[in-house]
């Protein structure tokens, strides 16, 4: 396998840049085998993949990965966790800061450390105040030693400047970005180069719809599989249609081949090489495509490669606006998947 490429974002703080997604592991996506989960997480921990994404609101996940650190707790000391706080839609408007301690509290309790590495926080409806006052509560979670370091997770530019500009250390963005979907270049990586933000982009593989199971298929009939295919097969909707869509997966194909590629290894090189990104998080069930995934960084795109891209990108419809946008409006078809009521369950 090819080494994976190691970054720091932070002063003594370094993950891989591939790092491993955990929403597919949570409800939504299929069986998961507990044991057979586990022993993937080694085989990635093991192929130079540590840095492990999950979420309060993944159900399940941030127990599985205490219990992998429990069964291998050599490798678990390599690790970097980060998790997200998401507080519900319900609980925005009357969030304290013992509500906020209480789910730190418990993925401390579910991961099994001491300490969080990242928490990326998440809010949900900007018309409902106190963002930036639940973002100073974490700062003190923080310097009390419960967690490492602060992120967020779909912000917009306007409310990532509000909590930079109050002071809050904001150490990582976690946003949507990929061939499909470049909002975060209509303001968003402009601010994070001016203000020292590094950038973790999910969705580089649009689902699994960027790769070579899609080339010259039919576009799916409704009833997609998982969360997942329903959630990008939107953004492909977004991006101008399935026809489109095909054009850029042959485009990705040609390119492909010249270097002796996959389709998903070009489009996850592509998102590595954005200004401003500092890692990319690979959504898997299982290690099967571990070594194609590793293999990304033996991949070189070229400046003609890159041209070729841009022109395949060039005519995309949208998506448009701001990172996160479209998933706001709750009345719209990308708002009425989200499931808004994920924190407050038992566990």
């Amino acid at each position: 396998m090819s080494a994976v490429a190691r970054i720091r974002i932070a002063p003594g703080y370094e993950i891989s840049r591939l790092l491993k997604g955990g929403w597919q592991l949570s409800g939504g996506h299929g069986q998961i085998v507990g044991e057979r989960a586990l022993a993937d997480m080694a085989a990635f921990v093991e192929a130079g993949i540590t840095t492990f994404d999950c979420a309060d609101i993944y159900t399940g996940v941030e127990d599985l990965i205490g219990a992998f650190r429990s069964a291998y707790p050599t490798l678990a000391g390599a690790v970097q966790l980060h998790t997200k706080f998401v507080p519900d839609l319900s609980a925005l408007a009357t969030l304290d800061r013992d509500g906020i301690q209480r789910i730190i509290d418990r993925s401390l309790a579910r991961l099994q450390v001491e300490r969080l590495d990242l928490v990326q926080f998440h809010w949900w409806d900007w018309n409902v105040p106190g963002h930036v006052d639940a973002a100073l509560v974490l700062d003190e979670l923080r310097r009390a030693g419960k967690i490492r370091h602060l992120g967020v997770t779909n912000y917009d530019v306007v409310h990532l400047r509000e909590l930079l500009d109050a002071g809050v250390p904001v150490g990582a963005h976690q946003i949507q970005y990929s061939l499909l979907d470049a909002r975060a270049e209509n303001g968003m990586t402009a601010l994070s180069a001016e203000r020292g933000v590094p950038i973790l982009g999910y969705g580089a593989l649009g689902g699994g719809f960027l790769s070579q199971a899609w080339l010259g298929a039919p576009a799916p009939a409704p009833g997609l599989a998982n969360r997942s295919l329903i959630k990008y097969r939107l953004i492909i909707d977004e991006f101008g249609g399935w026809a489109r869509f095909q054009a850029l997966l042959a485009t990705l194909d040609a390119i492909a081949a010249r270097h002796g590629a996959t389709i998903a290894q070009v489009a996850m090189r592509w998102a590595l090489d954005r200004p401003g990104v500092a890692g990319v998080i690979v959504g898997a069930t299982s290690a099967r495509h571990l070594a194609d995934t590793v293999g990304v960084f033996a991949l070189r795109l070229t400046d003609e490669d890159e041209r070729e891209i841009a022109a395949a990108t060039a005519g995309r419809a949208g998506p448009t606006g701001d990172c996160f946008g479209l998933e706001r409006n709750r009345e719209g078809p990308h708002g009425r998947i989200m499931k808004y009521e994920l924190n407050a369950r038992p566990g």
